[in-house]
């Protein structure tokens, strides 16, 4: 990891909030349950994250060059990576959710025009400006939201979108697994101290 990355991570930190600083209550036991585990929550999303690190590492200068020229933390992207996809293992000829998610960030063929091949730079760059626009949506709407509740927000808005978002300490009911973003900070938390 360059001093690139380092000062464009700390950078990031002033755009959209640090997730080291975001509070979470990670998985919910169904999620947990996908790898069979007997934990949940913080420790559980651990697990969850760890168990997807190998298939990760095949993307991962992707992921740090997107999250460098969108500003966003690399953590964070891997996080939902690994949320969305399992960092590819759930994907079936790049598609999942039934045939309406594309790719390794999963973007939704309903509501976008997926973008490159399924684990591309390209495809990357689409999953990440959604959930940057999902982060400005949310600010838009909760204007006095610290930084880092609006981050949370912007997470759980890319799966449920922006209307879903109420209150904070809410904002997961409706969600996948009714913990989307406490699930995903939990990941990107643990990411961020494992090279991403």
């Amino acid at each position: 990891m360059g001093p690139q990355v380092i000062c464009s991570t700390l950078f990031l930190a002033c755009i959209f909030g640090d997730v080291n600083k975001i509070d979470t209550t990670g998985a919910s036991e169904a999620t947990a349950r996908q790898d069979k585990l007997t934990v949940k929550g913080v420790q559980a999303s651990y697990k969850l994250a760890e168990h997807d690190l190998k298939r990760m590492d095949q993307y991962k200068s992707i992921i740090i060059k997107v999250g460098n020229a969108k500003q966003m933390d690399p953590a964070v992207i891997a996080a939902i990576i690994s949320r969305e996809s399992r960092a590819g293992a759930a994907l079936v000829d790049g598609w999942g959710d039934h045939g309406n998610g594309f790719g390794l960030m999963q973007v939704d063929k309903r509501h976008h025009i997926p973008r490159g091949a399924w684990n591309s730079e390209q495809h990357v760059t689409q999953g990440t400006e959604i959930l940057i626009d999902s982060i400005k949506a949310i600010q838009r709407k909760f204007p006095n939201w610290p930084k880092e509740h609006q981050f949370k927000g912007g997470i759980s808005a890319y799966n449920a979108g922006v209307r879903n978002v109420r209150t904070y300490e809410r904002m997961d009911i409706g969600t996948t697994g009714n913990d989307y973003s406490s699930d995903v900070v939990a990941r990107a938390q643990w990411y961020k101290r494992n090279g991403y």
